[in-house]
């Protein structure tokens, strides 16, 4: 029963993570440049981790009670989502290659983790998978298997941020190239816009 459960978690857990999304974007755009990858890759596993969590605990249930709550996180979400998308079009209307050389003016790390933060939390969307859907289904489970089953959800959190993270150092080569810069940021201009656009939907 535990083992099913917890199965069970780690595949839906997988298969709501994996969606193209603010958080990954963000991910993915850091792996790339090499900047505070493993900072980043933390902060969505820790807020992952601790929405799941909640959720199972019984936190879904007290969002799905204030939709005054979900309402000024989708303000807040869609601006952030907006004026980030707007800085992501402009890199694309002016692309630069893919450059390592540590000499080059990068983030600090409050200003990463600042934005890092936001697309995990600031998106509405997160509270709706991890703490009411992943919470929801992971609260019927009988006895401790709904703690097996947030077990396996936030495995697949683990793995998926771990690897996204990680893994996209073997796309150096392909974005040494500035014309591969403006179809990603292309791609992650309209995925911000597109989200911010389907929060007030």
């Amino acid at each position: 029963m535990e083992a099913t459960a917890f199965l069970k978690g780690l595949g839906l857990g997988g298969s709501l993570i994996v969606a193209i999304g603010s958080q990954n974007a963000y991910l993915l755009r850091q792996a790339l440049k090499r900047e505070f990858v493993l900072t980043c890759i933390a902060i969505c596993i820790i807020c992952d981790v601790v929405l799941i969590g909640a959720g199972v605990a019984g936190m879904g249930q007290l969002i799905i009670q204030a939709p005054s709550l979900l309402f000024w996180i989708k303000i807040a979400g869609a601006g952030f989502l907006f004026w980030y998308g707007l800085r992501a079009a402009r890199s694309a209307i002016h692309p630069s290659a893919l450059v390592t050389d540590m000499n080059n003016a990068a983030p600090d790390r409050r200003t990463v983790i600042a934005a890092m933060l936001a697309f995990s939390l600031l998106n509405p969307h997160i509270y709706l998978d991890t703490v009411v859907l992943l919470g929801s289904i992971g609260g019927q489970q009988p006895g401790s298997g709904r703690w097996y089953f947030a077990l396996g959800a936030m495995l697949a959190s683990v793995l998926w941020f771990s690897s996204l993270g990680l893994g996209a150092r073997y796309l150096t080569p392909i974005f040494s190239r500035p014309s591969a810069w403006r179809i990603l940021d292309g791609i992650i201009a309209m995925v911000m816009w597109s989200l911010a656009i389907s929060l007030f939907l």
